[in-house]
């Protein structure tokens, strides 16, 4: 009896020891993802953007760090008129 019951101990440590592993493992590939999510988001744009869905001229702005979209692109005459497929150029503000 004391040696079924040390058997049925000794695989439950093994259960428990594999389930942390690969609990561990994959917590690390969701922190490597996320790390490539963000250095993804902190590019910066290129110099010609090609608006897209759902984007506003604020969003880019903040995504490309321009403040000086409008200024910059004479052909958009009203700012809230943005819509996808519009070519808009784009100047970093830490290039400056």
């Amino acid at each position: 009896m004391a040696m079924r019951i040390s058997r049925y101990c000794v695989l439950f440590s093994a259960v428990i020891i594999l389930l942390l592993n690969c609990c561990e493992s994959r917590r690390s590939e969701l922190t490597v993802e996320m790390k490539q999510r963000i250095a993804n988001n902190n590019k910066a744009c290129d110099e010609i953007y090609v608006v897209r869905e759902g984007e506003t001229l604020h969003t880019i702005s903040e995504k490309c760090g321009d403040p000086f979209i409008v200024e910059e692109n004479p052909h958009i005459h009203d700012p809230d008129d943005v819509f996808p497929g519009l070519v808009i150029k784009i100047n970093p503000f830490t290039n400056r």
